[in-house]
């Protein structure tokens, strides 16, 4: 397993140089919200790091393979997630007071070691692609609401549901808003 610890080196301090890093981050898993992401292998990531004469900026990707469950059928889904990684860190700790327009969780500083760890810009770009809704494909039909079979399979053998009718106007006390005449 690389290390997501970037040592700058002595070139970069230089305003306007700029340097390539790759490595691979090693995650067993991300939960987010109820669903659960087991990673296949190690991330892979790539990032540019610019001196812009106060900060470095760091600039790159992330992508790798993570299992997860449908959101409709609950079957294993195999998805790939990648990302965008961005960084800002200030190279001297007192300029971050002249930074009125940046919030505190915008920048880092970078440490006296002269180490950019990218951790959690990398662990911000998974959370920032994760799917709303994991699905196994776009039409995927989900449960059945009466047994719990999986309907991408086949049609199970309960009934269907009947459909919800509209709750009559007088139970409704927002039906006196369907006569609202809005226009001037």
């Amino acid at each position: 397993m690389e290390s997501t610890r970037i040592q700058i080196p002595d070139e970069l301090f230089a305003p306007a140089e700029s340097s390539h890093f790759e490595g691979e981050y090693q995650i067993d898993r991300l939960e987010v919200g109820p669903d659960e992401y087991v990673f296949c292998g190690p991330l892979s990531w790539q990032v540019d790091v610019t001196n812009t004469g106060e900060a470095f900026l760091v600039m790159g990707t992330v992508e790798g393979e993570a299992v997860t469950l449908c959101g409709r059928c609950l079957e294993e889904v195999r998805v790939t997630l990648g990302g965008e990684v961005d960084g800002y860190y200030l190279i001297d700790p007192a300029s971050a007071e002249d930074l009125e327009d940046m919030e505190g969780d915008e920048f880092d500083v970078l440490g006296e070691d002269d180490v950019i760890d990218i951790e959690g810009p990398i662990r911000a770009a998974l959370l920032l692609e994760i799917p709303l809704v994991p699905l196994c494909d776009e039409d995927c039909k989900g449960l059945c609401l009466s047994c719990g079979s999986n309907l991408n399979e086949g049609p199970c053998d309960c009934e269907p549901v009947e459909e919800v009718e509209e709750e009559e106007p007088a139970n409704n006390p927002f039906a006196v808003l369907k006569s609202l005449k809005l226009d001037d």
